[in-house]
């Protein structure tokens, strides 16, 4: 397969991706009260998330001899046709629509550029924060906002066991509670005290990715494309996303499009398998 990855390339997501983002904040930062509408699957959706999907699709189409896109808030081709791309786009327009509802900040654009069931290159923009997360792995990983940009990195355990500084945990505000402290207990008794940050949204893949948090556990249900964009970015910082069996995250490989549970590493040379799966 032709390599198509270039800084020219994610150059023009991340502009597609800020555009959407500031369509977003059109209605985010609009007087009145928010409409919500709910989705089939009992998921939230606004006139925010379908603002950046008009802006999204048509502009990620044009790019790379229209490759197919997969949006959270597209038609949803079926397997049989999905199974037959082996390059597209899958996009979440507003990741975090819980949080936008909320007016927190923690809510996302995501884009994601899969080939052979890999997310290989990946933009996550943080609207209100105006910041955005980017990497391929032939690039390496950026973050860009009001002071420049600059690469990022996922950071290495040993030196923060050695100084004894708590292994920071990052996990969902609204999803898997009881199976994280679970699962915290079971850190803080092998490698001691620990710090916890809930938060919204793929942010949380990206905080890993800036060397801000050693672990994300994702012990709850996902979609495909709540977590392509920011394990890109993720993966070309230095880490890792596994499954619940401590396989590589991959896409398109079934009917449906949820993701198992999983969990986000920075130091991927650290013995986190036997730990994490209590082996």
């Amino acid at each position: 397969m032709e390599n198509v990855v270039s800084r020219e390339l994610l150059d023009k997501v991340i502009a597609i991706s800020v555009e959407a983002g500031e369509a977003i904040l059109e209605v985010y930062n609009a007087s009145g009260e928010l409409e919500v509408d709910t989705k089939s699957d009992d998921s939230p959706v606004t006139a925010a998330d379908l603002a950046a999907h008009k802006i999204l699709e048509p502009a990620l189409a044009q790019l790379l001899d229209g490759l197919p896109v997969l949006s959270e808030e597209g038609e949803m081709p079926a397997y049989a046709e999905r199974s037959q791309w082996d390059r597209y786009w899958i996009i979440d327009p507003l990741d975090g629509t819980k949080e936008f509802i909320r007016r927190n900040g923690e809510f996302t654009v995501n884009v994601a550029l899969i080939e052979n069931g890999e997310p290989v290159l990946g933009v996550v923009h943080v609207p209100v924060l105006d910041i955005t997360y980017a990497g391929a792995k032939t690039l390496g990983a950026i973050k860009r906002d009001a002071s420049g940009e600059k690469s990022i990195a996922v950071r290495t355990m040993q030196p923060r066991l050695d100084d004894k500084q708590p292994i920071e945990i990052v996990a969902s505000r609204s999803h898997g509670a009881g199976a994280v402290d679970a699962l915290l207990e079971r850190i803080e008794g092998s490698l001691g005290e620990t710090g916890l940050k809930n938060m919204g949204s793929s942010l949380k893949l990206c905080l890993v990715a800036e060397g801000a948090a050693d672990l994300y556990p994702r012990l709850a249900l996902t979609c495909e494309w709540d977590t392509a964009a920011a394990q890109a970015v993720v993966e070309a910082a230095g880490g890792i996303v596994v499954d619940d069996k401590f396989d590589l995250l991959r896409y398109n490989q079934k009917d449906e499009l949820l993701n198992p549970f999983f969990y986000v590493i920075g130091d991927k040379s650290f013995a986190w398998k036997s730990l994490l799966l209590g082996e």
